[in-house]
This record gives C-alpha cells, sequence and structure tokens, in this order.
C-alpha cells in the first residue's frame, strides 16, 4: 500500500542552524515514526508554515519513510504483500529517502534576508518624510509659570540656538511616530536590531516569541515603545550600528541575559531613551548642543552614557531585576544633574576600550549565585517585600504635562 504525505519543513528554535543533519525518533503505540532533522529543521507532518513573511519552503511528497512504523504495520496487519512487489516498494522508498538525505533547504542563498540599515539611512528617511501632523503635538520644552519661568530664564541652562530648534522638533517628532509594518525602513531596523545583537543573518518573523530573547516583553515590540515612539528604536539602533559603542550594547546584552542579573535589554534601553527625552526637554543638554551645533548626536551619546551608567551600577553592585525601579530612578536623578559628566564618562570609557585596557566602572563577570545586596539592605530596613513585588513591566506613558517623575506602571 502507497501513501502520499505532505512533509513540511518546521523551524526548531530561532536562528540556530546546524550544520549537521540527524534524526529524532518518536514511539507511539509501540510503533517508531522517526522524523529526520535537516540543518535544525525538522520534517514532520501537517505543520503549517510559520516563516511570517520569509520566502515558504516548499511541501515534499514522499511515498515512505525510512523504517516507517505505520508502513510496517499496514504490512503485517493488512493482505500479505508478494515478496516481490515488497521489495520493489521497500527499494523505491529507500531511494526517496536517500534523495531526501542528500537534499538541502536553500535558506540561505534564496531567502534574500533584508540587508541591515544604518543609523543615518533611517534618519534621512524621517528627514525626508512628512510628520507635519506629529509636530503638532509635540512639546519640546517644559513649561514653567511664575517664579519658576523667572528662575529658570534667569539662572537656568542656556537657550537651545535658533537653528537647531528645527532638528530638536525632528527628535520629538519621532519620539511620536508609531511602527508601521508597510514602511520598509521601520521593518529594517527591527530586522537590524535583532540581527546586530543575536549574531545572525537571516531575517527573523515580524511577530515571535524571539523578541523576549533581546528584552522585549511580548511577541511584539512595537507594543513596549510607549512613550518614546520610535525614537526608542532609532536609538538602540544607533547603539548596535555605530562599531565603537556595538561592543558595549553587546556586553550589556551579555549582561541582561545573566542568570540571576537578568533584565529586559530592550525594554531598559527604552527607559534609557526616555530618560534623554526628559533631560533634553528640560534643556540640560542645550548648553552642548549649543557647542557642537547638532542635537541628534549630543543626543545619541546621551542615550548610551546614560545606559552605560546603568551598566555600571547593575554589574558592579551586583543588581536584579527587583532593583529596576530604583535603579532607574537613581539613573533619572544622576542625567539630570550631572549631564556634562555622563557624556564625560562615556569619552573616557571609550578611549580606554580603544586602548585596549579595561574602563574604570566595570569590573569581571558577576557571580552566578550572588544576592543583591540592596535587597538585603532594603530587607534589612523594613522594604524588603515592597522591593520584590517591583515588577519591570514596561515604560511608563509620559503625559502631555510632561511629568518630572519618571515611573513603571
Amino acid at each position: 500500500m502507497e501513501e502520499d504525505t505532505d512533509v513540511t519543513f518546521h523551524l526548531e528554535g530561532q536562528n540556530s542552524l546546524s550544520p549537521e543533519c540527524k534524526s529524532s525518533e518518536e514511539t507511539t503505540n509501540g510503533l517508531s515514526n522517526q522524523k529526520p532533522i535537516m540543518n535544525g529543521l525538522i520534517i514532520s507532518h501537517n505543520v503549517r508554515d510559520n516563516t511570517n513573511g520569509c520566502s515558504p519552503l516548499a511541501s515534499l511528497p514522499i511515498s515512505a519513510l525510512k523504517q516507517n512504523g505505520l508502513l510496517q504495520s499496514l504490512a503485517g496487519g493488512g493482505d500479505p504483500a508478494k515478496p516481490a512487489e515488497e521489495n520493489e516498494e521497500l527499494e523505491k522508498a529507500r531511494e526517496e529517502w536517500e534523495a531526501l538525505e542528500n537534499s538541502q533547504p536553500a535558506l540561505t542563498e534564496d531567502s534574500n534576508p533584508t540587508p541591515l540599515i544604518s543609523f543615518n539611512e533611517a534618519l534621512q528617511y524621517f528627514q525626508t518624510t512628512d510628520l507635519g501632523d506629529l509636530l503638532k503635538n509635540i512639546q519640546p520644552t517644559i513649561r514653567r509659570t511664575g517664579l519658576a519661568a523667572i528662575t529658570h530664564f534667569f539662572f537656568g541652562p542656556p537657550r537651545l540656538h535658533r537653528e537647531l530648534t528645527e532638528e530638536r522638533d525632528l527628535v520629538f517628532a519621532i519620539a511620536q511616530c508609531h511602527v508601521d509594518n508597510s514602511q520598509t525602513v521601520h521593518m529594517r531596523v527591527l530586522q537590524t536590531i535583532y540581527k546586530r545583537l543575536v549574531g545572525c543573518r537571516l531575517d527573523c518573523p515580524r511577530y515571535g516569541t524571539h523578541w523576549e530573547n533581546i528584552g522585549f516583553q511580548g511577541i511584539d515590540p512595537a507594543t513596549d515603545l510607549r512613550g518614546t515612539g520610535f525614537l526608542g528604536l532609532m536609538h538602540t539602533l544607533y547603539f548596535v550600528m555605530d562599531p565603537e559603542t556595538l561592543p558595549l550594547a553587546r556586553d550589556i546584552y551579555k549582561l541582561s541575559q545573566h542568570t540571576t542579573q537578568n533584565f529586559p535589554f530592550s525594554v531598559m534601553s527604552i527607559n534609557m531613551t526616555r530618560i534623554a527625552l526628559q533631560v533634553l526637554r528640560e534643556e540640560a543638554l542645550s548648553k552642548e548642543c549649543n557647542r557642537r551645533q547638532q542635537v541628534v548626536g549630543v543626543l545619541n551619546e546621551f542615550y548610551v552614557a546614560t545606559y552605560l551608567h546603568l551598566y555600571q551600577l547593575w554589574k558592579t553592585q551586583q543588581k536584579t531585576i527587583a532593583d529596576s525601579g530604583f535603579v532607574i530612578k537613581e539613573v533619572e536623578l544622576f542625567a539630570k544633574k550631572n549631564p556634562k559628566q555622563m557624556l564625560r564618562r562615556l569619552e573616557v570609557f571609550l578611549k580606554e576600550r580603544r586602548a585596549g585596557g579595561v574602563p574604570r566602572g566595570t569590573s569581571p563577570e558577576p557571580p552566578a549565585q550572588q544576592p543583591s545586596p540592596s535587597l538585603e539592605e532594603r530587607a534589612a530596613s523594613g522594604h524588603g517585600s515592597k522591593a520584590k513585588e517591583m515588577n519591570f513591566t514596561g515604560v511608563c506613558e509620559l503625559p502631555s504635562d510632561m511629568e518630572r517623575d519618571a515611573r513603571l506602571i
């Protein structure tokens, strides 16, 4: 008896293709049902294509599988086949199986992975896109009234030069922009961030749990961009595409995967963008922007400097996810009061790294099971239960009046 079976390829894991060909065998009701695995792909029955935008792999009909228990049981329970016919059928099945073993799915050559996109290319897209509706809703500076306005005018930081206001407004417009699946640039930014962090070459699906691997909270990264909009992705893109900052980005990503000190890398990155935006809105970066005659470049570096500061605190003080709210608040307060010092620290850090030394503020890999001292201290002072209840669930919505105290929800 001969039955054609549709066999489709199903990805096992994410971006973890293995060059060897192996097999996986399952036993059901005493019957051997062997599923071959090739290049990390399981050949299974009736599995729908989950590539989600990637080139679908064609179904491969075959008459029989090697050592197929179902065919053996049919031969034993049905009418006995004639020896000649049985030998002919087995030989045909063997030939088909050998042909299948020698075939290789064309994932790398024919899948046409999306090309990486640079930060400047993505920025140019927004510079040439009509963002008029978004510009109407931005609030580039803090609204001050009464004595606060007078004090800020006489004693506050200098105002941003008029010729830089358009660039500053563009930043806040991007922060109002949502992810659009129909925009090629948006999709390339997402793919580039994933590939550079994970170190893979092939595209990943638009939706899926693989985004959680780089620190988003669900199957859709767009849902985590509240309060920062697409700027949250632009800053991460800058972080992973700049040759000088990429090693630091991967160090932070590695720490985010630690056994006890883990944290969601991308969500934390979005929080650093939110802090950088708030410091820019409070005009604490105006002096540096005026000096360098640019806004985007200064804000990019300040974002990296803020993430570096958090990384050093998290690693050297052995923080855990339960400390996240306290650490973010501490980083935010320090960043607002010491923007020039933050940028200087980043400059020194990158200079020492270029020289091949160990930058100050870092330490060897943290011990895998050492508890967080801050949790013990808070427990001793009666606040331990509150710390343990901290949930790193997302980035806050920034209200229209731009509250000074940011918080996690």
